[in-house]
């Protein structure tokens, strides 16, 4: 079998010969350190772009033993267009960079330093700053959209593309919001203005549409439709699961709607954290596979959904990545974890995130085998 037609089988439930070794990305600095250890080329790292026909991906994929990324290979920009020019506004003298960045978002950080950085402010304030400086930037148009020749290239690689899914970005109904507002911004709008909140969500939500309804009316053979969200922290959501369900299901079930009209039959959603209590609102609003399932202190895991919702819920992820720097005993114990996960079917294992630079190399290859012995 072919890896997208192994993968295909696994969230069909269908008989498989092997399971897909499948990744998530890896940091900058890991491929750099991968470099420096003699194991890439320059010209791989630098060439590197997440995007499973890229010549550089499929080389180092190759190298470490995985088959291809959970990745898409269709994007169409649902962020404010024009971006906002990214200034920094004061330097202070702890070496604090207090700046605006490309949406909006007042963020500070130590400069030189890589981290996400901290949300002080937001130029979306209130009505005016929303009308003023942000809903027109965030409405449909032909400039968003991936140029005709780009589109028709994505349809001809759909048609030949046999040895990993295709997948079309379907944008951000809410982790937008969030990148808009910041986290204290839009939890305190909720409550100070819920009428602009829910314009706001409505417009974004609006704009996700037609950008997907561009790419599905291609004809593309496509395996699966993909949200970024990330609304998720240790303890649970960033929004009320009653404010999700109400603003957001509607727009998620739309989108599904598209999507199987389309002949799309996956939809993934992203979410980093604590996220069981969204998962049964996505599932009502044909979401059917959860990515990355994050492990993080909580132990996330597809079993207990599994029990809970059977086999609506599909998985990819759930793989820690920390054993990857510790030894092979380690990689064992995961994989043994991983085992009745697996049985389970409609589950693929995955890193939970972009592997990080204490990853160590021959420790990747040696989790690769093992998942391909699954």
């Amino acid at each position: 079998m072919k890896n997208r037609e192994r993968t295909l089988a696994v969230l069909h439930y269908a008989p498989y010969d092997r399971l897909p070794v499948v990744h998530f990305g890896y940091w900058p600095e890991t491929l750099e350190k991968w470099c420096a250890e003699g194991h890439l080329t320059k010209a791989e790292v630098a060439e590197y772009r997440e995007g499973n026909a890229l010549p550089a991906e499929q080389a180092i994929a190759r190298k470490l033993g995985f088959d291809f990324g959970w990745s898409m290979q269709a994007w169409v920009d649902a962020k404010v267009m024009p971006p906002f020019e990214e200034r920094v506004l004061e330097r202070r003298a702890d070496g604090l960079i207090v700046y605006r960045n490309s949406n909006g978002l007042i963020e500070a950080k130590v400069e030189g330093t890589v981290s996400i950085p901290a949300t002080v402010g937001s130029t979306l304030t209130d009505r005016a700053s929303w009308e003023r400086e942000f809903k027109w930037r965030l409405q449909a148009n032909p400039a968003r959209h991936e140029s005709a020749e780009r589109l028709a290239e994505f349809k001809a690689a759909c048609a030949v593309a046999v040895d990993y899914p295709t997948g079309a970005y379907s944008g951000s109904l809410i982790g937008a919001v969030r990148d808009m507002l910041g986290v204290e911004g839009m939890c305190y709008m909720q409550a100070d203005d819920e009428e602009l909140f829910r314009e706001i969500v409505e417009t974004i939500g609006g704009l996700c549409y037609e950008n997907i309804k561009v790419v599905l009316e291609t004809g593309a053979r496509i395996d699966f439709l993909h949200f970024w969200e990330d609304i998720c922290f240790n303890n649970g959501p960033l929004i009320n699961p009653r404010t999700f369900e109400e603003l957001l299901a509607p727009r998620y079930r739309q989108i599904a709607d598209l999507a199987r009209a389309h002949g799309v039959d996956f939809i993934s959603v992203d979410c980093d954290g604590l996220v069981d209590k969204l998962v049964p609102i996505w599932l009502a609003s044909g979401v059917n596979i959860m990515f990355p399932i994050e492990v993080g202190t909580w132990n996330g895991s597809i079993g207990p959904w599994r029990e809970q919702y059977g086999r609506a819920v599909r998985g990819v992820g759930g793989v820690r990545k920390a054993v990857l720097a510790r030894d092979r005993a380690a990689v064992d114990a995961e994989v043994e974890r991983l085992k009745p996960l697996v049985a389970l079917g409609g589950y693929i294992p995955c890193p939970d995130h972009r592997l990080p630079p204490e990853s160590k190399w021959e420790l990747v290859q040696y989790y690769c085998e093992r998942v391909r012995e699954l």
